[in-house]
């Protein structure tokens, strides 16, 4: 019989990362595995499949504190770490499981779990940061007991792990491939969307993103996505952004939202993050749907986008950001070009029909059959 899987997770929403721990949750139950996820209340616990069983664990991170909560929230954490730790390590002596940790912030918790139990094999994480700053790097050097072997979803999110001292495979993120590029062309005289769709926080760059768009006449702005718990000030400070003369009607806010529909009416997608991000899928899905992709010139967004598979800005740069957009709002040979580059992109390199064994493989098992 196949042994159990658990998946640890350090926080409860769902971005990115978790999209991807949800698909590989679906494989694991697919081979008729046990699984076990081990993750905060939220809408990822919510999301959760019939058929695994959950673990309830406390914040692991950090989730948009600001002042005196983000003080209050950093002296917590070595707190939350071990609680974590203490129910992490009764599902390893029960389980005895293969462990897939998928957070950053969630190693502590793993690395103290381990040290309290005679399971002694190491976790394998899944590397869904670029480590750029200090704290982060501190965070997985903490870890390292308890991993034996990372796994970067990109060339770029390897780098500073190996720096870190970890052995690291590199398994490539995909995405579906819709059949054709079947976007129609907007008329001329129509209003140009630009959109992001992104969690709404400090990193993922709005601000950069609604400066740019002032200075770029035409252009309407979609802004998809919702704000993590502790952001919302954010998004009520970006309303009120929009609401100024420059803006007025020229932004609507969607929430959350179908990628498929949007992409459908979008000129342009923007990923602005101002830090670098190991791999957004959401890049990803917009150049497989043939929407041109700007992104900043760092992390997994510039490995996507290099060689003509789309416009690169330096991170936090509005000017530099407003001239991308006006260039392609003006050419679309260009838009077109790009296109069709980033699909070709997608479909040699992030075919999800090839990444997602080639990940599973990575992470638990050799010669799956999907």
């Amino acid at each position: 019989m196949s042994r159990s899987l658990l998946f640890v997770g350090h926080t409860g929403e769902r971005s990115g990362a978790e999209k991807v721990m949800l698909m590989l949750v679906d494989v694991a139950l697919a081979q008729g595995r046990r699984v076990v996820v081990a993750c905060p209340d939220g809408p990822l616990a919510e999301a959760l499949p019939a058929g695994c069983v959950r673990v309830r664990l406390p914040r692991l991170g950090m989730w948009g504190q600001t002042g005196v909560g983000r003080i209050a929230g950093l002296a917590g954490l070595p707190v939350r770490w071990l609680v974590g730790a203490r129910r992490l390590r009764r599902v390893l002596a029960a389980e005895r499981p293969q462990v897939v940790c998928n957070s950053l912030f969630a190693l502590p918790s793993l690395r103290f779990a381990v040290l309290g139990t005679s399971h002694r094999e190491r976790a394998r994480w899944l590397v869904h940061d670029t480590l750029s700053s200090r704290k982060q790097r501190i965070v997985a050097r903490m870890g390292k007991g308890a991993v034996g072997e990372a796994v970067a979803v990109s060339q770029a999110s390897a780098v500073p792990v190996r720096e870190c001292g970890y052995p690291v495979v590199v398994a490539l993120h995909g995405v579906p491939i819709p059949p054709s590029l079947s976007r129609p062309a907007s008329p001329e005289d129509s209003t140009a969307r630009v959109g992001i769709l992104a969690s709404v926080t400090e990193w993922k760059g709005h601000r950069v993103l609604l400066e740019a768009v002032a200075e770029v006449p035409g252009v309407h702005l979609d802004v998809a996505g919702e704000p993590f718990p502790g952001d919302e000030a954010l998004l009520d400070e970006l309303r009120r952004r929009a609401d100024d003369p420059d803006l007025r009607g020229r932004v609507s806010f969607l929430g959350r939202v179908d990628p498929a529909e949007v992409f459908a009416v979008w000129d342009v997608m923007v990923s602005a993050s101002t830090s670098p991000e190991a791999g957004p899928l959401v890049a990803l899905e917009a150049m497989a749907h043939g929407v041109p992709v700007v992104g900043t010139d760092h992390g997994g967004t510039a490995e996507y986008l290099a060689d003509g598979a789309g416009l690169l800005v330096p991170p936090g740069d509005a000017k530099a950001l407003a001239e991308a957009m006006q260039r392609l709002m003006s050419d679309p040979g260009l838009r077109y070009e790009l296109a069709v580059t980033a699909r070709r992109r997608v479909e040699e390199r992030h075919d999800i029909e090839v990444t997602l064994p080639a990940m599973v493989n990575a992470l638990w098992a050799t010669g799956v059959t999907l």
